[in-house]
């Protein structure tokens, strides 16, 4: 039987849809030309022309796949498990029925179009053909009311405001079709499931989407109403239908991709096709662009973690606000939050709580995590956050960002609300208390503990467990430890801080105007990675004035298209010249964690907007950094003074290579000058950038990711080599090149001897990639033996003065330099030579002198090397001047300073004779060692403070005569630790692999010591808590000797006794020269002896050993033939191995434990200034107490239990 039908056409709106917007468009017509769409000209049709071919095709083959075929056929099929689409990487709803049908338009025409419909569980859509994504219209299941027969073949669907007729091909498919359709909406109703965003629960489906509005698709002539809602966007004829639940299509956003295109356009990007969008303004689209782009973010999340966090009831709102489905948690603080409360989490910092994203940071989530999170729940944490909050100030899902984050600093960082523990206030009580509540399964009790100004750090008077968290760990109680460890660094409220985003604003700020044309791009969250050519730029007139920035279409518009606050403001950068497609540019971050880029022709211009908007949001305390000519300036939270409790925020400016810092209390600090940094790393989860100089510390948190990261590549940048010039590398704190500084080090300690050195290439690809390497950044450049060749090194330092922009002695001085060789007095020569080395900048005197006290070392074994002087500047001659080799009087200088190096550099005989005991100390270090791997010259080690972790790691220089005092000073001077009376601080060799440690005496020189030390092993500063009673114990005994029992075991079966395993009873001498061991106290024969020079004692015994007791010694024999013997020692008590290890410390180094008399820099020095310039901060994670009282290398190992004695 014949049926008229229309002939298909692919497009988002069918000839029915289209009637219903024009009732008065022209009848459908069948020719194979255009259809009744093309002509009415309202809107783009993608109709079948005389090829079959769509236009989406035509427009780009490539987006326009075939979709696989996964109803073959035409006629109807029921299908249980087949998926929708092949667009989702996440299954979607199962089709439950699919096949062909007739579809009748709803103005009463007698033509039906064909059209493939789908069923599943949420809706019912229908298609041009089973290949197509997109559908022309669906009809969610829980709107469909009845579904009944209207005639032959057909059947009538009915929903709350529309109907809507099919045609089966036969009786039997239609009444299958109203069957299924009856079951599901029945089955929908009956199970009162939470409705979709396409139902008819309005109220729902508002606060399910993120943006909702009126967009214009190209091709449409009348605007969509277009829902961004969690992982979908949603397309809908107008706002009626909205309401209304029925929809045209839905795009999956985990296949999509959002580009801007022009001021308001943009292009939703699928394999199957691009939506072009167009926005009434560029602050509209780029509200629309950030709200598909987070869409698309939660499409490709992990929702498993969000699911079961989910599962407690109270996790499933806000915990500050009550907005439904929140996916951030702060993962110290134990809360799910939502989006927009996470933000403003993230501006407390750090300290206070710990933001993570349920869907997307996928490592935090241990299994411990969750299930602390579904133990405590928000409930729970609320009980004691929340407990007394006025109705009055708290916050709803609609607050504005103010309103969240000045209830959220009162909640939080000031704890006003809190349910005060009854010990508030009593801190040994509250410690002691949360010593006994870690070891229970009350969270609750802990965490009001926790945050009433118990210490997470303090001691249990345990010293097998002396930390909380140890306790914790022999109890078993896995998610007290969870909490405990994500909460190490927080910071407890406290009342009268105020908050540090509104304190600078505590004044008023200068009211500044000014307005103008800018050029600016769309606003960005991600920093800017490419050159922004001059077509992404768009024409604004802009306005500063009441503490608002804005910008217009135009100078003749009222409204603005957008505006930014300048108490909003965090950072102004001054771009380079030409750095984008416009001349001048500057950048403007916001706390929202937005990027504003705008731009000038005009330098001058440009130069003036930037004047008006840093004074506009600068603090006034903080108005001498305007008068620099600053790069990047903005404010940030950083940790100063000698307590870190607290970060306070200051103001940076970066100029060049130099760092200003402004304290928020107004005063100006001594700047940072950042290519002579010690140390530069970045520390946690990329939270904290760390500046070490040689005086101080500075640690600077990273509270908004995008200008955080903005600091750090700009602060990176300063830091390194930025020329071909002296002036223009890293330096050492003596104005050294590091990279020269690393050349001459190296080749002082394993290339004196070394036959031909300088004289002789190295591999010329090697030297290349070392000086490239060294040029980037010599910081993070360790030069070893065995990995560098001494030639290499010496070519990379020949090279690199021979490419040196101006030269070593300056083009405007060199030829004087060539002049004075002509001088046939000597005494005249050297005082011409040194009038002109005080000419020199002070970069090339200092380089000068430190190369030319090389050379006069290379000279002094020219015995060995063949380097004499006049062999030394026939090579360095022409290198130094950059020469061709052919004038002699280069040669003739460098010569000159050799000889006269002590006379011409003012060199007295200390300083003389420091030089020759290090090279004789190197010497010999070097005759006894065996080729292994050994840093360079005078070894730049790592020494750690206290303990072993990344933020408390020190780079030292260790030259061959420092002692383990000297390096003991060294670091605390560095962080400034002032030393008291009875502070015992001692350096430490910390062997790990053994988990034992020895306290160097503090004559012990420290060089040969990190020649032997292994892999596993390291030095740390800490304080010798038993060197106190240790000092007594000597001071009050009688005799020089010490005897007694102790338990006794070998490494080995080397002694013969059949002791192979187990601690055994052993009676022990120690006399002045010799340890001997008896098989009992009535032994007159000892069974084994050994010399006390040939003993070194550590403190500890390995855990796998199972030692009888805590108190055990591993001690190291090594005879003259370098055999070595490794065995253990127990005591029964802690006296006894404090005895017993006074007793070998004082035999071992004559009786002196201790120095009676301390040298000038032990004394205590009067804090002169507290300001950031001129001290050294102690490390980052905790305040002072709490460092010192970490031991996190050691809590478990009884070793720690000396440090009570």
């Amino acid at each position: 039987m014949g049926r008229p039908r229309s002939l298909r056409f692919n497009s988002l709106f069918s000839e029915d849809e289209f009637g219903e917007e024009h009732p008065n468009a022209p009848p459908a017509k069948y020719e194979l030309g255009c259809c009744a769409v093309c002509e009415a000209g309202d809107m783009l049709c993608l109709c079948v022309g005389k090829g079959g071919g769509s236009s989406w095709s035509d427009r780009d083959p490539s987006l326009h796949p075939s979709a696989p075929d996964t109803f073959p056929g035409s006629s109807a099929s029921t299908l249980s498990d087949s998926m929708e689409g092949t667009s989702a990487t996440t299954p979607l709803s199962p089709t439950i029925r699919a096949g062909w049908l007739d579809k009748n338009p709803p103005q009463g025409s007698y033509i039906y179009q064909k059209r493939w419909v789908k069923l599943d569980a949420d809706y019912l859509r229908y298609f041009d053909s089973e290949k197509d994504t997109y559908s022309k219209r669906l009809i969610p299941v829980s709107s469909i009311s009845r579904v009944s027969s209207v005639g032959d073949q057909k059947f009538e669907v009915v929903t709350n405001n529309r109907n809507f007729v099919f045609r089966a091909e036969n009786d039997a498919d239609r009444n299958e079709w109203i069957r299924t359709l009856q079951e599901i909406a029945e089955e929908r109703k009956s199970k009162a499931p939470e409705r979709t965003l396409m139902s008819l629960a309005t109220d729902s489906a508002t606060e399910l989407a993120s943006k909702s509005g009126f967009l214009e698709l190209r091709g449409f002539k009348h605007k969509l109403f277009v829902v961004v809602s969690e992982d979908k966007v949603f397309l809908y004829k107008n706002a009626e239908d909205y309401q209304l639940g029925i929809g045209i299509t839905y795009i999956e956003m985990n296949v999509g991709n959002v580009k801007e295109v022009d001021r308001r356009g943009f292009d939703l990007t699928t394999p199957y096709r691009i939506f072009s969008f167009s926005a009434d303004s560029e602050q509209e689209k780029e509200e629309w662009v950030e709200a598909m782009q987070q869409s698309i973010t939660e499409a490709l999340s992990n929702s498993e973690v969000a699911e079961r966090i989910w599962a407690v009831e109270s996790n499933r709102f806000c915990a500050d606000c009550g907005s439904p489905k929140p996916d951030w948690a702060s993962i110290n603080l134990c809360v799910v939050i939502c989006k927009r409360c996470a933000g403003e989490h993230r501006g407390l910092g750090p300290g206070i709580t710990k933001v993570r994203s349920l869907k997307m940071d996928r490592k935090v989530w241990t299994e411990e995590l969750i299930e602390l999170f579904q133990q405590f729940g928000n409930m729970m944490a609320n009980q004691f956050w929340a407990a007394n909050v006025p109705p009055s100030e708290a916050i709803s899902p609609s607050s504005s960002s103010q309103e969240r984050r000045r209830f959220l600093i009162a909640k939080y960082r000031e704890g006003k609300y809190r349910h005060y523990h009854p010990l508030f206030g009593n801190q040994e009580e509250l410690n002691r208390a949360l010593c006994a509540a870690v070891t229970t399964s009350d969270l609750a009790e802990t965490q009001a503990l926790l945050f009433c100004g118990a210490s997470v750090t303090c001691d249990t008077g345990d010293p097998q467990c002396p930390t909380p968290l140890a306790l914790a760990e022999r109890s078993g109680q896995r998610l007290q430890m969870e909490f405990l460890l994500h909460n190490k660094t927080s910071e407890p409220p406290r009342l009268e801080m105020v908050c540090s985003e509104e304190k600078p604003y505590s004044v008023h700020l200068p009211s500044v105007t000014h307005n103008g044309f800018l050029y600016k791009t769309p606003s960005m969250v991600k920093p800017i990675s490419e050159r922004k050519g001059p077509e992404e730029f768009s024409r604004r007139w802009c306005t500063l004035q009441d503490g608002v920035l804005s910008y217009y279409e135009n100078n003749r518009n009222t409204v603005p298209n957008g505006e930014i606050r300048v108490e909003e403001i965090v950072c102004l950068v001054n771009n380079p010249l030409h750095a984008h497609g416009i001349e001048s540019t500057f950048e403007v971050y916001t706390e929202a964690d937005r990027l504003y880029l705008f731009g000038l022709e005009s330098p001058d211009s440009a130069r003036e907007w930037l004047k008006s908007i840093a004074k506009s949001f600068v603090h006034p305390c903080a108005e001498g950094l305007l008068a620099l000519d600053f790069e990047r300036l903005g404010r940030l939270h950083y940790k100063g003074g000698l307590t870190l409790e607290h970060a306070q925020e200051g103001w940076f400016a970066l100029v060049g290579s130099t760092l200003h810092v402004c304290s928020e209390d107004g005063c100006r600090q001594e700047p940072l000058q950042l290519r002579k940094l010690q140390e530069l790393s970045i520390q946690g989860d990329h939270e904290v950038l760390v500046l070490v100089e040689r005086r101080r510390t500075l640690y600077i948190q990273g509270e908004r990711k995008l200008d955080f990261l903005g600091w750090v590549h700009a602060i990176q940048k300063a830091a390194g080599s930025s020329g071909d010039t002296l002036s223009e590398q890293q330096l050492t704190e003596s104005d050294v090149p590091l990279l020269v500084d690393r050349c001459i080090d190296y080749i002082t300690q394993c290339g004196l001897t070394s036959e031909g050195i300088y004289r002789k290439s190295g591999q010329n690809s090697k030297t290349t990639s070392l000086l490239e390497a060294l040029q980037r950044d010599a910081r993070r450049v360790c030069l070893k033996e065995g990995e560098h060749q001494v030639d290499d090194v010496a070519n990379t330092l020949k090279r690199f003065f021979r490419d040196l922009g101006d030269g070593l002695f300056t083009r405007r001085w060199a030829p004087d330099w060539l002049w004075a060789t002509a001088l046939e007095d000597e005494e005249a020569k050297v005082g011409e030579y040194r009038q002109l080395l005080a000419a020199l900048p002070p970069v090339n005197r200092a380089t000068l002198k430190a190369l030319i006290n090389h050379l006069f070392r290379i000279q002094c074994f020219s015995g060995e090397n063949q380097m004499t002087t006049h062999n030394l500047a026939i090579v360095f001659g022409p290198t130094l001047f950059q020469t061709d080799g052919k004038d002699y009087k280069a040669g003739r200088v460098v010569e000159d300073l050799i000889s006269h190096y002590v006379e011409i550099f003012n060199v007295n005989d200390q300083e003389m004779k420091k030089q020759q005991d290090e090279i004789t100390a190197i010497m010999k270090m070097r005759e006894a060692s065996s080729s292994g791997t050994q840093q360079a010259g005078d070894f730049i080690c790592t020494v750690y403070l206290e303990e072993k972790k990344t933020e408390t790691e020190q780079h030292v220089k260790i030259p061959a005569t420092m002692t383990a005092e000297e390096l003991t000073f060294e670091i605390l001077d560095r962080r400034k630790i002032v030393m008291k009376e009875k502070d015992y601080w001692s350096c430490f060799e910390v062997n790990e692999r053994e988990e034992a440690e020895r306290p160097l005496h503090y004559s012990e020189k420290v060089l040969p010591i990190l020649h032997c030390l292994g892999t596993e092993s390291y030095l740390v500063v800490k304080k010798q808590m038993s060197m106190e009673n240790m000092l007594i114990y000597l001071a009050s005994r009688v005799g020089d000797c010490k005897h007694g029992m102790m338990k006794f075991r070998e490494e080995r079966n080397l002694l013969g006794l059949g002791l192979s395993t187990g601690f055994h009873d052993r009676y022990f001498i120690l006399s002045h020269s010799w340890l001997r061991l008896y098989k009992e106290v009535r032994s007159h024969k000892p069974e084994k002896e050994w010399p006390v020079r040939n003993l070194k004692v550590y403190l500890g015994v390995k855990k796998k050993l199972r030692p009888p007791t805590c108190w055990g010694f591993t001690v190291f024999y090594e005879n003259e033939k370098h055999e070595k013997q490794q065995w253990y020692l127990c005591c029964d008590t802690q006296a006894d191995l404090r005895e017993w290890f006074a007793t070998f410390l004082q035999v071992q180094n004559g009786g002196a434990l201790w120095p009676l008399e301390h040298p000038k820099m032990r004394v205590a020095q009067p804090q002169q200034d507290a300001r950031l310039g001129n001290i050294s901060l102690i490390p980052l994670r905790g305040n002072e107490s709490e460092m010192r009282n970490s031991v996190a290398a050691f809590a478990t190992d009884p070793l720690t239990l000396l440090r009570n004695v």
